[in-house]
């Protein structure tokens, strides 16, 4: 008999399903929802990787300086970043100027990550983790800097700033 081995990407996916079917068919244990702080000490100085429920793949290794390196799923990220806040985890892409925001709760039962959009409670994405950076995730050169300054978005003309209302 041969053993078949799969790496990268196609097996990651392969992880993800088995850990995922494993949870269908062994005792459930209940997730749960992790504070800000404890998402920080799973994510910080390791590399989440998995598959958002559209199917795309995603691995990025979280550094300690608040760059997210490696793959979004649909791009490798050339300027991606990362902060925790009180109950969740939010990524930001791109300059100031054209600066996109994903933020996501995210729930825990054993090995398995469910990241869900903190807009809508819907799941984005099932990922691991993996300690340190075995994927050699990196800057390629070109290195970024994040400002952790998501609250402080440019501002916008009163003409298109968005009050709350009654």
């Amino acid at each position: 008999m041969r053993a078949i081995v799969v790496s990268g990407l196609a097996g990651l996916a392969l992880a993800t399903l088995a850990l995922a079917s494993l949870a269908l068919v062994s005792p459930v244990s209940a997730a749960e929802r992790l504070s800000g702080e404890a998402i920080k000490r799973a994510f910080e100085g390791n590399t989440v990787s998995g598959r958002y429920t559209n199917g795309g793949f995603f691995t990025e290794y979280h550094d300690t300086d608040g760059r997210a390196l490696g793959h979004n799923g649909w791009q490798p990220n050339k300027d991606a970043c990362w902060i925790t806040k009180e109950d969740q985890v939010c990524y930001y892409y791109g300059p100031p100027t054209d600066r996109t925001v994903h933020c996501f709760t995210v729930e825990a039962t054993e090995k398995l990550y469910v990241l869900r959009n903190v807009s809508n409670g819907q799941i984005n994405a099932f990922a691991t983790v993996e300690l340190g950076n075995p994927r050699k995730h990196s800057d390629n050169g070109a290195p970024w800097y994040c400002d952790g300054l998501i609250s402080r978005a440019p501002a916008l003309p009163m003409s298109r700033r968005r009050f709350a209302s009654r």
